[in-house]
């Protein structure tokens, strides 16, 4: 689980990596490159890995615990870009405490037609399990989306988000009927101009995400100001929200920004335990406030020994205590607010 550098989202999970889509502009590819050690290697070491065959053919490596170099470090992609499940990540969800938007395959394509069904149950299962996140999933192979929906395997809560990755406007996405499952449209990196789609659709995507292509290619497509300036359009006309990533700045302008949200991405909910961390009900009057808000009442057995938190008032409880007690109400800090 790593803190994300990705502006639309707080985290990436990765419990998959690779893919063979084989684009030549990915930047996942690139990075794999740099921190997978000696694939050859690697390989050799078969009695820290199982292989099975996917869907397509294709040789899937599966990985119950990481696979470490020889100076004992965890290889993160020990074979390249080439599909693993990495099956021991599946428990890192667990500890995150707070909700967050969570990228799950920013380093993969979760819905390849490689991808086993079982690998995306399990991942899947995980997430239903961590409710307090949201959780965002990105594919190029939207079909997938269709024939797990058609079997009932694509869970519709709330929280669920499904993405398209398009780069020209004649390509395929998933459109979900209002109402059935949240879904949104990444247009990364842009190639052509969208302009005509805002006019072959009855409304747009619940969520619209458009960046250019980054990185040194001699063969580089840098948008048009008009191509974007289309996208906001469209994505007005129909009050929906348009992300645009930090790539566009130079050809928009820092001016012309938008970095909108789904109202749900933007709001954040926290697990159980945390929940029990930071609040607590008032004693008096049962009111379940954060702490940080109420008033903690200590005591202490006899004088030298530490004082002991025994229980929590809201301060309007406190105040009145303090009164029908006949005691001087303290000068506390919240009291100067």
């Amino acid at each position: 689980m790593n803190k994300s550098k990705i502006e639309w989202c707080d985290h990436t999970w990765n419990p998959i990596t690779g893919c063979n889509h084989g684009c030549h502009y990915c930047y996942a590819r690139t990075m794999t490159a740099r921190f997978s050690g000696d694939v050859r290697l690697n390989k050799m070491c078969k009695a820290d890995y199982s292989t099975q065959t996917g869907p397509d053919e294709s040789t899937l490596y599966i990985l119950d615990k990481p696979m470490l170099s020889e100076t004992g470090h965890p290889l993160v992609y020990p074979f390249g870009f080439e599909p693993t499940f990495h099956r021991y990540r599946m428990d890192t969800i667990g500890k995150l405490k707070m909700g967050n938007n969570i990228f799950v395959g920013a380093m993969a394509d979760v819905f390849g037609e490689w991808v086993p069904d079982q690998w995306i149950e399990e991942i899947f299962t995980v997430c239903l399990e961590h409710d307090e996140h949201n959780y965002l999933f990105l594919t190029k192979n939207p079909e997938r989306y269709m024939k797990l929906a058609n079997a009932g395997k694509l869970p519709q809560q709330n929280n669920f988000w499904y993405g398209t990755t398009v780069t020209r406007p004649d390509q395929e996405y998933a459109w979900f009927e209002s109402g059935t499952y949240n879904w949104f449209l990444s247009i990364e990196p842009i190639l052509e101009d969208f302009g005509k789609f805002g006019a072959t659709v009855k409304t747009a995507p619940p969520w619209i995400i458009v960046g250019a292509q980054t990185g040194r290619s001699k063969n580089k497509v840098i948008p048009e100001f008009e191509w974007i300036k289309n996208l906001v359009l469209t994505a007005d006309t129909f009050g929906k929200p348009i992300f645009m990533k930090d790539s566009l700045i130079p050809i928009v302008g820092e001016k012309n920004m938008r970095r909108d949200f789904p109202k749900q991405l933007l709001e954040k909910t926290i697990s159980e335990k945390m929940q029990n961390k930071l609040y607590e009900a008032c004693s008096e009057c049962g009111k379940v406030l954060r702490k940080n808000q109420m008033v903690a009442l200590m005591a202490r057995s006899k004088r030298g020994t530490p004082a002991k938190q025994y229980a929590y008032l809201c301060r309007a409880c406190f105040e009145n205590s303090c009164k029908n007690m006949g005691v001087e109400l303290p000068k506390l800090d919240y009291m100067e607010d």
